[in-house]
């Protein structure tokens, strides 16, 4: 069974610390704690109370504003002045997987019509999600969805049942895009921007998730031999579906996760927390081992240069169906071609080390 152990280090320790931009990091945070302002003192953060509780994060959050700004020397005294840094580990072992999304961008038009045939949906007013952890405190971080029928809870569609026409007619459809791959690519990604026929771009945020584990189908395309194991990345899913369409809907359908989006203002897409994610900063964790708003050092590669090391301070703000475990990251890497690149290629294995407040005891 997965289970979260640390180990108390030093800063010191910690592969590359003194050569990151600091500055970057507290930017993020301070988002994070933008989240935290109006939550009760009392209220533990992560399973466990595991990054303390919302009280022991003002006079964190408070300090932050008095350093914000003031360039990265003084951001990593922040961090030394308020947290510990623990090596985390399942079970004992450090070795974990990391990898990247982006914000996709996407064609799109307001009604259906031409090439614009892909609904993008806005979350049905039955879908219905449970926070487990109000029933059971062992199910702390865990959630189902579904939907209530005769009395009962049910799961909620399959993106098999969806994509064959579950929801037409309902007045769902938020925008239609030109592209089922690129549709299947922003389900993965849980944000995007489309810019429509009009020259208007749309942002899109997550909405919601029909409840069902989401399945990597570049594991399926490995096993029927269309793509080498080594050769697995966004880029080659997307080229094989693009090349094959027939045999690419059936492939995408194995896959029974979908989302639901909403459009939205501002900078940029909002993760779980609710706070605007930083570029290269705000990382993606699983909430039932990594507390929202811990930052954490990332000890990595990078995967565009294998033999460079990855190493920078990031703030977990985000959580993602196929992010799973104690030592699971996913990094956001902002949108853009560039953004895209990295993340499509990102499958690196790392350890990371969460920073925990000194005025609580993990």
């Amino acid at each position: 069974m997965a289970k979260l152990t640390l180990t108390r280090t030093s800063f010191d320790r910690l592969p590359g610390w003194r050569a990151d931009t600091h500055g970057a990091a507290l930017t993020a945070l301070g988002r994070s704690c933008a989240r935290l302002r109006d939550l009760p003192a009392e209220r533990p953060l992560g399973p466990g109370g595991t990054g303390g509780t919302v009280g022991h994060w003002r006079a964190i959050c408070a300090a932050l504003a008095r350093v914000a700004g003031g360039g990265d020397a003084a951001a990593r005294r922040f961090f030394e002045a308020w947290f510990v840094p623990y090596l985390a580990a399942d079970n004992g072992n450090a070795e974990g997987l990391f990898t990247g999304y982006y914000e996709a961008q996407l064609r799109g038009a307001w009604r259906a019509g031409g090439p614009y045939r892909v609904p993008i949906y806005t979350r049905p007013p039955d879908l219905i999600t449970a926070d487990l952890g109000r029933f059971r405190p062992q199910w702390q971080g865990q959630s189902v969805a579904g939907r209530v029928v005769d009395g009962r809870l049910v799961p909620f569609q399959t993106r098999a049942e969806i994509e064959g026409g579950a929801l037409a007619g309902r007045g769902l459809e938020l925008l239609w895009v030109d592209s089922p791959v690129d549709a299947f690519f922003l389900h993965i990604q849980g944000s995007g921007r489309v810019v429509m026929a009009d020259g208007q771009v749309v942002r899109l945020g997550y909405a919601g998730r029909n409840g069902h584990a989401y399945v990597a189908i570049g594991r399926d395309l490995v096993a029927l031999g269309a793509i080498a194991a080594e050769a697995v990345s966004m880029q080659s899913i997307r080229a094989w579906l693009r090349d094959h369409p027939a045999e690419g809907a059936d492939l995408m359908a194995r896959n029974p996760s979908y989302i639901f989006f909403r459009a939205m203002d501002g900078d940029g897409p909002i993760g779980a927390q609710g706070a605007v994610l930083t570029p290269g900063r705000s990382l993606a964790v699983d909430r039932r081992f990594v507390p929202l708003s811990v930052p954490v050092w990332l000890d990595t590669t990078d995967p565009l240069d294998r033999g460079a090391p990855l190493r920078r301070l990031v703030v977990a703000q985000d959580t993602g169906s196929a992010v799973e475990g104690p030592v699971r990251g996913d990094l956001f890497w902002g949108h853009g071609d560039a953004a895209a690149a990295r993340a499509g290629r990102m499958k690196e294995t790392g350890r990371y080390y969460l920073l925990l407040p000194k005025n609580s005891a993990p």
